[in-house]
């Protein structure tokens, strides 16, 4: 079951508590406490004020506090609806955080890394059925996005937007091109590797205009192995140079800025519309550097 459906349920269970609560149980309690206050003056009256009690007035309003008190079990319910609810509503329309688990975004994402997740810039989708209800705009190349991953929807995979629909992306002899246009890379200094404990070549990409580094070995075989069964391979032609794939409409193209230690559509096939979750656009942790925090492209 996934958080969001657990989310949902939690929402429904603790609303459901919080109305009953403000409709028949709150009621319930000010007319038993207003009895209860009425009760305790009639004493103090009977007794007279020769033998009243000088705390009385503090036993009076601790009397009410105690009846008007919330019983434990909606303390536990409807008490936790009102963050519950917005919880649920900024993490399904706003952002929603995301922690890096893989390498496959390095340099750009490492381990660690906790990310937010931007979720109504391509349309807003309701919760659970995923159903989008507005367009917002559309996927751009170079997008960071966060997407569920074809062949187990229950994992949330993070990669960059390659290719769009229509597109003929081609990776061949491990350079990168877009319909018959090689991508621009520069070299830049090599990359130490923390994960593989090792210096990495590194390149800045420039996609459409928009330069991210990437990882990129050119010792490493190009071609492509274990590449799955995928809805659209026919899109897609493997030779000893590796891929060239069309894009089918409604899906995406995606890879790892990690371009020799990524699982993506190089080897799955491709990402469709509706398992798009959102674009990934700012760090907000890393425990273990946090020089890290900040945007990043």
């Amino acid at each position: 079951m996934n958080f969001a459906l657990i989310l949902f349920v939690l929402v429904i269970i603790t609303g459901v508590a919080w109305v009953a609560d403000k409709l028949v149980f709150l009621p319930q309690r000010r007319r038993a406490a207003e009895a209860a206050v009425d009760e305790f003056d009639r004493q103090q009256a009977r007794i007279g004020e020769r033998f009243a009690d000088e705390n009385a007035p503090a036993t009076r309003a601790r009397l009410r506090e105690e009846k008007l008190r919330q019983p434990w079990w909606l303390e536990y319910t409807a008490s936790f609806f009102p963050v519950i609810l917005i919880v649920f509503v900024v993490r399904s329309f706003v952002v929603e955080p995301f922690k890096i688990p893989s390498g496959s975004m390095v340099p750009t994402l490492l381990v660690g890394d906790f990310i937010l997740v931007n979720k109504y810039d391509y349309g807003i989708r309701l919760p659970i059925v995923n159903t989008k209800i507005t367009e917002g705009r559309p996927l751009q190349r170079g997008d960071i996005v966060v997407f569920r991953y074809p062949k187990d929807e229950s994992v949330d995979y993070i990669k960059r937007v390659i290719g769009l629909p229509g597109d003929v992306v081609a990776y061949q002899d491990k350079k990168l091109t877009i319909n018959g246009k090689p991508v621009p890379e520069t070299p830049l200094p090599d990359y130490f590797d923390e994960e593989r404990i090792g210096y990495a070549k590194q390149f800045e990409e420039d996609i459409d205009g928009r330069k991210n580094a990437i990882l990129n070995n050119p010792a490493v075989p190009p071609f492509i192995v274990g590449a799955e069964d995928y809805p659209y391979r026919d899109n897609c032609k493997y030779d000893a140079q590796g891929v060239v794939c069309k894009v089918p409409p409604g899906n995406y193209f995606m890879m790892g800025d990690n371009r020799d230690n990524s699982a993506d559509s190089r080897y799955w096939g491709f990402a469709p519309d509706k398992n798009i979750v959102g674009r990934a656009f700012f760090i907000w942790m890393n425990f273990s550097n946090l020089k890290r925090i900040g945007g990043f492209h």
